[in-house]
This record gives C-alpha cells, sequence and structure tokens, in this order.
C-alpha cells in the first residue's frame, strides 16, 4: 500500500534509493580489462556465460532481421511508423546547425556540426522487449547523419529485429551486460568501436558506463526510473494509473504524488490498490509502490514546485500549466492531465532515455545532439589580426608564453 505522508517527512524520498554501483564496479573491472585484453575470444566467453549465446558471429544477418519484419503485425508496424515520424520530427529541432557571423572587428566566427563516426544504443533484455527504446536511441542518430549506427541487445526479439530493420541502415548485435559496453568502448576482431553509447541498462550496465566514461561516450549513468506528478484535483483513477505505469518498469522505480489535497491522496492511494487488483505487472508494480513510491501532502504549489526542483525528476507530470514557469529540473515534462507519460514512452516526439537519479539538475534527455560535434570555426583577415594584435600579445605574455606573442608580431607590422 503507498504511503501518504506531509512534505516535512519527504527527506526520504529526495536522498533516493542508491544503486549499489561500488560492488557493482567491483564485478565489472575485470570483465572490462578481460574484453580489454582478448578481444572476441573473452566476449564470446562472456557471451555464452551470461546472455546465453549459441551463435557463432554476434551481428544479426540482414536477411534475418527483414524477415523479423514479417512476423510482426501489421498494427504495430503501423505503430513504429507513426511513433518514427514523431521521434523524428522532434530530433531535427534539436539538432545544432552551423552558422557564421561577422564581428566588428573584422573576424569571422562560427560554428560547423559533424555526426559521430559510429554510435552504439544499449537495448536492455529485461523483462520487456523495449522497441521503443531501439526507436529513441537509432532514430536521434539517423537524423544526425551518423554512418555507423549499431544496437546491441542480450536477448532476440521478432520486436527488436523488426523495429531495427524498419528504421533502416542499423546493425543489430546480440550482446549484452558489461561485456557489451566494453567491446564497443574498445572494438574487437567483431565489434566496431563505437564513439558513444546509449541507452538505459542494469546496474552493471550502469558501472561499466561509469567506468569507461572519457574511452567512450555516454549519456548518463542511468538509476531505477521515477515520475513525481503534482496535481491538486483531477481524475484519482488517471493520476494512479499513471504512478502504475512507472512502477511496472521496475521493482526500484518510485512514483510520486505531490498534492495540497489531502481528499485527493486517500482517493488516488485507494484507486492505487484497486488498479494492482487487476494488473497483469502487479508483482513487480506493487513492489516498487510500496518501497519507494509516496503520496506526499504539501500546504501550496510552492512547495509542491520546490519539492520537484530538489529532487530532479526524470518524469514530472503537471496538471496545471502554470507552474511550468517554476520548474528548473526535470528530465521531460508533461502538462496537462491528458499528457500521460506512456505518450512519452512512445509517440509523442521527445526522447524517453532520461536522466535519473537527480542527474537532470545537469542535463536533459538524449537528443540528435548527443550525436555530433560542434565544431568553431574562425577565419581572421590580416587587418583583423593587425587591430587585435596588441590585445593578443599583452595577454600572451602577460601568461609568460612569447612565442604567443611572436606568432602574431611575426605576420603584422609592429
Amino acid at each position: 500500500m503507498i504511503r501518504i505522508i506531509e512534505s516535512s517527512e519527504a527527506g526520504e524520498l529526495l536522498a533516493r534509493r542508491t544503486r549499489a554501483l561500488a560492488a557493482a564496479e567491483a564485478v565489472v573491472r575485470p570483465i572490462l580489462e578481460n574484453v580489454r585484453a582478448r578481444g572476441d575470444e573473452a566476449l564470446f566467453e562472456y557471451a555464452r556465460k551470461f546472455d546465453g549465446f549459441k551463435g557463432k558471429r554476434m551481428d544479426v544477418p540482414q536477411p534475418e532481421l527483414k524477415a523479423a519484419v514479417e512476423k510482426l503485425s501489421p498494427a504495430f508496424r503501423e505503430a513504429i511508423k507513426i511513433a518514427s515520424r514523431n521521434i523524428c520530427a522532434f530530433a531535427v529541432r534539436q539538432l545544432p546547425r552551423p552558422w557564421t557571423v561577422d564581428l566588428a572587428t573584422g573576424v569571422r566566427v562560427g560554428q560547423i556540426v559533424r555526426p559521430l563516426d559510429t554510435i552504439c544504443g544499449y537495448i536492455p533484455g529485461g523483462r520487456y522487449p523495449l522497441a521503443s527504446t531501439l526507436m529513441m536511441t537509432v532514430i536521434p542518430a539517423l537524423v544526425a547523419d551518423v554512418p555507423n549506427i549499431c544496437v546491441t541487445t542480450p536477448k532476440s526479439t521478432p520486436e527488436i529485429l523488426g523495429t531495427a530493420a524498419i528504421l533502416g541502415d542499423v546493425r543489430v548485435f546480440l550482446l549484452g551486460g558489461a561485456h557489451a559496453i566494453a567491446a564497443f568502448a574498445f572494438g574487437t576482431e567483431s565489434i566496431p568501436r563505437a564513439d558513444r553509447i546509449v541507452g538505459p541498462g542494469n546496474i552493471y550496465v550502469a558501472a561499466a558506463k561509469k567506468l569507461l566514461a572519457g574511452e567512450i561516450g555516454i549519456d548518463f549513468i542511468a538509476g531505477p526510473t521515477e515520475i513525481v506528478i503534482i496535481a491538486n484535483d483531477g481524475n484519482p483513477s488517471w493520476i494512479a494509473a499513471d504512478m502504475l505505469a512507472q512502477a511496472e518498469h521496475d521493482t526500484e522505480a518510485s512514483a510520486i504524488l505531490v498534492t495540497t489535497s489531502r481528499r485527493l491522496a486517500v482517493k488516488v492511494g485507494a484507486e492505487i490498490e484497486k488498479q494492482l487488483a487487476a494488473l497483469p505487472t502487479a508483482g513487480v508494480a506493487s513492489q516498487s509502490i510500496d518501497r519507494n513510491s509516496a503520496i506526499v501532502v504539501v500546504r501550496s504549489d510552492e512547495e509542491a514546485v520546490d519539492l520537484s526542483n530538489r529532487f530532479a525528476p526524470e518524469h514530472l507530470s503537471i496538471h496545471d500549466a502554470n507552474l511550468l514557469p517554476g520548474i528548473r529540473h526535470a528530465g521531460s515534462v508533461f502538462v496537462g492531465p491528458s499528457s500521460p507519460e506512456a505518450a512519452g514512452d512512445y509517440a509523442s516526439g521527445p526522447n524517453h532515455v532520461l536522466p535519473t537519479s537527480g542527474a537532470a539538475r545537469i542535463r536533459g534527455g538524449l537528443s540528435a545532439a548527443d550525436f555530433v560535434k560542434v565544431i568553431s570555426i574562425q577565419e581572421v583577415p590580416p587587418e583583423a589580426l593587425e587591430t587585435l594584435a596588441p590585445t593578443i600579445t599583452t595577454l600572451a605574455r602577460a601568461e609568460g608564453l612569447e612565442a604567443h606573442a611572436r606568432s602574431v608580431e611575426v605576420r603584422v607590422h609592429v
């Protein structure tokens, strides 16, 4: 049963349940080093041990991907088509643009945008075949014109393979866990080295990404999924359904309602119990509700917004659009009672690969911008360099960098 607490008791929620990354890192570190040293030999050993891999090649042949499409229902294929179109349209708007401008000094400055060479989307192989995560990791890379797009997953399903085929030029590898992260970080005989790996995963995947960040680009170190809902009125069954939609992901997930109305809190709590009784995923969702979720009764909207900002949730649902100007930290915001978080998981357009565990304080969700480099450019004509020379040489000599100053003076009349 979900707890109903006062805002003064919300400290435990704000602190979150920390993932035991230190213990996971100790398990993962020798796996990473083994793959680094032994390449495919180590990789195949781990794949057989942890993934149940029985094949002779990690990559899925293109004919097999195309054959998987035929196993998908027409309704599923149509859903992929519509969702992909919306995800693509949003990603296009996020992509940085090249530009140049002439400054008053006569210097021309600007930026060019270039895609990464190779990326990998990690698709978990847990309870559910997450075709939606495949779309969310691959489509922004396609928009960014990344030439080599890979997907890795420990579980082969028609939904995953068929979706990859529908999206187009995507290579799929049957590989999961920390050894998959290592393979794409270092490259092996059969696995290309990636510039960036993105997507959610279990604690061992998170630990591997943390240890290898710097050798390979990552999105963020994902923790358990979470939602905060701020509502003072509305349909209790809708709110309960939204909380359970988050709770069914994982036993460590959290769903938090923040409200000024104790009456609504009681009704939502009762509705959660009612819906759990008929929910096929109740075995997972009920543990998440009992352990990590709560309804917090606050005194005002300002207190609700402050609590949310302190939590910096992955998903934030606000039933009153007037609260939006006060929101500073959230991975993705769902505005209005008819905007369920599930819409963002699948089809509304914004990416569902989002920062958790407070990382929304420093960045938003995955976007097309994660798959490109923004490279600054500058062109300094002779007359502009002459104008800037005193500034450059003064600063260079103040730093003790005489060669810097002379590299300018040799070009201008002094």
